[in-house]
């Protein structure tokens, strides 16, 4: 299972209720309730993965950059939305109060030591913003005091390259008619870490699982590849073209992925979005015609698999997906990779459609 590592985290969180909205700073420490429907039994747990970078203007002010931070911020207020019963609707931060909080939570002096050696150092950030129901209950019902709580840290890697996985087709991440496979929802990620456990029985060496689809009563060459374990997918085939699976009740709308679509459209590379079925894979695995697959998140930004194997439903091995150091486009993909992170950094041109966001702390 993709990890990070070389994580530093900042020393304070903060709350934001969103009955009283009401933000306060709290320590990194400060508890959640054991006796809360968010512990028992996972209601209001909804969480959202934002990249930053930190850099120290001349004045000493600092600046943080995000890449298409609305898109992450509306992805959580769904995230959000979905947690609630239709009488809690109201409760919803809009989109500017998102920021409002997120910002709160920056400007803190007690964070100003932790993003200035993030600047000195060019060290990666990630904020992770996430909901708990703060109420003293263990009834099944909707959160009686739903809050916000955001924490931030640095990391030095996560998942990264070569890794290796498994095609696991008799376990499904989420189920499309919910509607919960495109939330970032704590209910999908169990099933990832299953799928990893089964993937590691097979091939002890993998981190990672590929799902299929939820169509289990179909022919398992019918069925589409979904994605990742905790990330998208792409696929670069030998004729040049890159494939992306397109967004639906199974796919998380990644906020990375569309942005390196847009860098492999502007480079002049092709990039078709459409689904692959699993028996397409497996023809295009076995007939040598499969340059790299990918992982595509926020933390990781793109990692190449070294191998993949793809079984059936009995764990038969029906093929074997190894990478293609030597194709121009393997190693485009990873110079996208690097040119993605630049753009944090100013150091990179940024496609129109991705919008940059600067703030001064």
């Amino acid at each position: 299972m993709a990890k990070f590592e070389g994580v530093k985290w900042a020393n304070k969180q903060l709350r934001y209720l969103l009955d009283e909205k009401k933000p306060e700073i709290l320590e990194m420490d400060s508890k959640v309730y054991s006796i809360s429907k968010s512990i028992h039994y996972g209601i209001f747990l909804a969480f959202e993965g934002i990249r930053f970078f930190c850099r120290k203007k001349n004045d000493n002010q600092l600046e943080l950059t995000f890449l298409n931070l609305h898109k992450n911020l509306e992805r959580f207020q769904r995230g959000i939305s979905f947690n609630l019963g239709a009488h809690q609707q109201n409760l919803v931060p809009t989109i500017d109060e998102l920021y409002d909080i997120l910002l709160k939570y920056f400007k803190d002096p007690s964070h100003r030591e932790f993003l200035t050696e993030m600047a000195e150092i060019k060290a990666q950030g990630y904020l992770r913003p996430f909901t708990v129901d703060e109420e003293l209950s263990i009834g099944v019902t909707f959160p009686n005091k739903p809050s916000i709580r955001i924490i931030a840290c640095r990391y030095e890697r996560y998942l990264g390259e070569p890794f290796t996985g498994v095609v696991i087709p008799y376990l499904i991440r989420a189920c499309s008619l919910n509607g919960t496979g495109n939330l970032k929802l704590g209910v999908n990620y169990l099933m990832s870490l299953k799928a990893v456990d089964e993937a590691k029985k097979i091939l002890p060496e993998a981190g990672s699982a590929l799902f299929l689809d939820d169509r289990f009563y179909l022919d398992i060459r019918d069925r589409n590849i979904t994605e990742w374990d905790s990330s998208c997918c792409l696929f670069a085939f030998q004729d040049g073209t890159i494939v992306k699976i397109p967004e639906s009740n199974l796919i998380l709308p990644s906020i990375t992925i569309q942005g390196i679509k847009s860098i492999l459209i502007r480079k002049g590379i092709k990039v078709e979005e459409r689904n692959i079925s699993y028996g397409e894979l497996i023809d295009r695995v076995n007939n040598k015609e499969v340059v790299a697959i990918c992982s595509v998140g926020t933390a990781g930004i793109l990692n190449r698999c070294k191998k993949l194997l793809l079984i059936d439903n009995q764990k038969k091995i029906l093929g074997v997906y190894e990478w293609d150091e030597k194709h121009e486009l393997f190693n485009k993909l990873g110079e996208i990779k690097e040119y993605y992170w630049k753009i944090y950094q100013d150091e990179a041109e940024t496609p129109p459609d991705i919008k940059i966001e600067k703030f001064i702390i």
